[in-house]
């Protein structure tokens, strides 16, 4: 119980944690940028290499963007007020695969696995909601390209896009006429940006990425809950930590 209520306390506060670790990176990136005339650069032969490694840990939020169809207007489903999707949060783990294309390009896969809570709520004109839960393991495939700046001292700022085809990993699968029915693959369109952190012995690099699922993610369009509904689509911003 004393776990739950922690997750419970940090999704209350979401935007609240999220907002207040970008601002410390942002923080920490100026405090570094203003020093790096007179710091001796750390690992000066990094960016020299061709291939390199990584982990990352990643903080998430993410939301279905919903459109209705048109039986959503018949008369079968007038007793249905809306239905809305609410932020979520999750996080996800995995490895960096890193290739210097030219001076400032990379192109980089950074595989992972993805851990999502989504919630769509269905809201009747009766005032009650029936609240569908949809939890998934999704194993991502991000290819990005990196855009990078000159290097200044131990710090050098980067853009990064890209795509993320990602595939359903935990197996579950929900009785098709009482819940909501979700696709077991996704492909989002990805865009960010971050900071490349020198240290003598590795490179940290925080960075922001926000993705736009392309594809449709309702699984069932059939059954009572998927006939409201024409498409779902993923919204998600990540706040992601690089060591390499």
């Amino acid at each position: 119980m004393q776990v739950t209520h922690f997750w419970d306390k940090l999704y209350l506060h979401r935007h609240k944690i999220v907002f207040a670790l970008a601002l410390c990176v942002c923080a920490f990136a100026a405090e570094a940028q203003k020093s790096t005339r007179w710091v001796q650069k750390n690992n000066p032969n990094y960016d020299n290499k061709k291939l390199t490694y990584g982990f990352l840990i990643a903080l998430h939020s993410s939301i279905y963007q919903t459109q209705y169809s048109d039986r959503f207007v018949s008369h079968a489903f007038d007793t249905v007020h809306s239905v809305t999707s609410s932020w979520t949060s999750g996080f996800s783990l995995g490895f960096i695969v890193n290739y210097r294309l030219t001076e400032f390009l990379d192109i980089r896969l950074t595989p992972d696995v993805a851990f999502y809570e989504q919630q769509v709520m269905y809201q009747y004109t009766d005032e009650h909601t029936d609240n569908q839960r949809l939890e998934s393991t999704m194993v991502e495939f991000p290819l990005l390209l990196k855009y990078k700046s000159e290097r200044r001292g131990n710090i050098r700022m980067y853009m990064i896009g890209g795509v993320k085809p990602a595939i359903e990993a935990s197996g579950k699968k929900d009785a098709a006429s009482s819940r909501l029915e979700i696709s077991k693959s996704n492909m989002s369109l990805e865009a960010g940006f971050g900071f490349d952190l020198y240290y003598p012995l590795f490179k940290f690099s925080p960075e922001i990425r926000f993705s736009r699922g392309i594809v449709n993610m309702l699984g069932n369009p059939d059954n009572e809950y998927g006939q409201p509904l024409r498409r779902m689509n993923t919204n998600t911003i990540t706040l992601y930590f690089l060591f390499q």
